[in-house]
């Protein structure tokens, strides 16, 4: 049951889709919607650095503050645009604006939250927001409760590819899914498993996956299910496809993390839904 849904507030053009979507679930459950605007305080540091002779440290300071100053303003616009918006429409919300490191900050919030829309790429940095940032990954990666990250328009959840393989974080995340049932059970779900493996036994193993993830799926209302097996590589790609084809609205998939990609980062699958999907994708670990 879904009760508070955290809004992660931030200058991109991602903000007000994350909000929406926000909103209709509050519409539907009743939940009270969180905004939440950071001022990256550890990156204002780091900016303008530290050390140096007596004038440079004043100068530093009085940049620093003025930074700081101008990050504050813009995380209090974002609250003003938030509030406007969930008056007007009647819904129940609170805001927060803190200073700190945003994934930090974001995560905390969230161990009171039941789940966070956020938009594909935030850059809490609001002096710099083209700077890329790591954020979204610690949050997915640390986060208790799962994150909707949005796409560029908003989009009714009708149909949703839900990928399988077996892991603990997919299982996660699909248990995650059907036990919040953040868009309702009256949905199209596609349960789709991609292996390499062409064996007989590799086909018996992904069959009895299928079968075990859409009985789950059932005993939590789920009744519109459809199973894909298939074989091959570039596991991503296939998603991407399959999504496109079928004209899923949503991706439901495990967050496997890895160092290898962006420092503290999710798996390459992951990775590859994030930079190329345009519809939402439900993500855990």
């Amino acid at each position: 049951m879904i009760k508070r849904i955290l809004v992660a507030l931030d200058p991109d053009a991602d903000t007000p889709i994350a909000t929406q979507y926000a909103m209709d679930l509050a519409r539907r459950t009743g939940a009270e919607i969180t905004g939440l605007a950071v001022v990256d305080t550890k990156h204002i540091v780091a900016e303008t650095g530290i050390g140096g002779s007596i004038g440079a440290m004043h100068y530093a300071e009085k940049i620093r503050r003025q930074m700081t100053e101008k990050a504050r303003d813009i995380a209090q616009d974002l609250i003003d645009t938030f509030v406007g918006t969930l008056d007007e429409a009647g819904l129940p919300h609170q805001e927060l604006v803190m200073d700190g490191t945003p994934a930090d900050l974001i995560v905390d919030a969230l161990n009171f939250h039941d789940i966070l829309f956020v938009g594909r790429d935030p850059h809490f940095f609001y002096n710099r927001p083209d700077r890329p940032t790591d954020t979204l990954a610690r949050v997915v990666k640390r986060g208790v409760a799962p994150a909707v990250v949005v796409g560029p328009s908003l989009r009714p959840i009708r149909r949703v590819l839900l990928a399988c393989d077996g892991s603990a974080p997919s299982i996660q995340t699909m248990q995650r899914f059907a036990q919040l049932q953040p868009f309702g059970t009256d949905l199209t779900v596609d349960l789709v498993h991609i292996r390499e493996d062409t064996g007989e036994a590799a086909r018996h193993r992904a069959d009895l996956l299928l079968h075990r993830t859409r009985t789950y799926l059932e005993a939590h209302g789920f009744q519109a299910l459809n199973e894909t097996s298939m074989e091959g590589d570039h596991t991503a790609e296939r998603l991407l496809r399959h999504a496109e084809h079928h004209e899923a609205d949503l991706i439901v998939a495990g967050a496997h993390s890895v160092s290898a990609v962006r420092r503290i980062a999710f798996g390459s699958t992951t990775h590859a839904l994030l930079d190329q999907s345009t519809i939402p994708l439900f993500l855990y670990h």
